[in-house]
């Protein structure tokens, strides 16, 4: 599936946090009252889970604030930080009508699902994380290196095309890339606005937003599944056992061959994995 297919199977809700408004971008697929939400993380967005998503009898699969298609409403910088994501999702479920959903998450937005199931325990059902900004591992150097706001004023799209190319061509196992690399980077090199997105994304990264809820992981007593690139070196396998020793339902899965960007990588491993642990 073309990144353009997929944008234009997205739906759009309008949800409010606590100072801002945005049009959340969102595909949703399927039916049934135990719904799945799928959360990217940095530099991502929805079409991350693009194969493997259909592991869920009815899937949401949004892009978050700073991402993808997701539009900020109003003038005016906005807070991209794993705890203003937070906010979002919570929005997002209730513009749907959600009180409660699985989640699959992913870097970042494992961290935002973190949160959601430390301060929202009754919303979250089941629980994946996938190579997940956790404790104090976050930010990794590259992304730090990415978050000068300095620098980031004068990038070309050169420069920026540059950039993701590598994150995302060097980041994968496979060499038969191209679709995954394209998708990837459409959203910030498609319009001209978005050359600075991926520096503020980067700079609003913040370990705090990860080690507040740290203490509070042995709380989160649902069903858990660590589902994780074995070969990962940006967070590797390490942070999943430390996961997996205060989660109290953990159970925990590595698939070797895989890289940070795990369902890219292993998608059919990842999505018969989905399959098994999802309702």
């Amino acid at each position: 599936m073309s990144h353009t297919d997929w944008v234009a199977a997205q739906d759009s809700v309008r949800v409010e946090t606590e100072f801002h408004e945005f049009d959340v971008a969102y595909r949703e697929e399927g039916t049934g009252d135990s719904a799945t939400l799928f959360v990217h993380g940095i530099p991502t967005w929805g079409y991350l889970f693009r194969d493997v998503y259909t592991a869920a009898d009815h899937a949401l699969v949004p892009d978050l604030a700073g991402y993808g298609y997701t539009e900020h409403v109003g003038p005016g910088g906005y807070d991209r930080s794993i705890r203003a994501q937070e906010e979002l999702l919570v929005g997002f479920l209730d513009e749907l009508g959600h009180e409660s959903v699985q989640v699959v998450a992913h870097d970042i937005g494992a961290g935002a699902a973190l949160r959601l199931a430390t301060h929202h325990p009754d919303r979250v059902e089941k629980l994946v994380l996938s190579n997940a900004a956790c404790y104090d591992n976050w930010p990794v150097p590259f992304i730090h290196g990415q978050g000068q706001p300095d620098e980031a004023r004068d990038v070309t799209r050169e420069e920026l095309d540059e950039t993701f190319q590598f994150v995302f061509g060097e980041g994968t196992v496979d060499d038969e890339n191209e679709a995954f690399i394209a998708g990837m980077k459409a959203p910030f090199l498609e319009r001209d606005r978005e050359l600075q997105a991926f520096a503020r994304n980067a700079v609003s990264t913040n370990t705090n937003h990860t080690l507040e809820v740290a203490h509070a992981i042995p709380e989160i007593d649902v069903p858990s599944l660590l589902l994780w690139g074995g070969d990962d070196v940006l967070v590797s396998t390490t942070w999943a056992d430390r996961l997996a020793g205060d989660l109290p339902n953990a159970e925990k899965e590595y698939l070797d061959e895989a890289y940070h960007w795990v369902m890219q990588d292993r998608p059919e491993a990842y999505r018969t994995a989905l399959e098994r642990f999802l309702d």
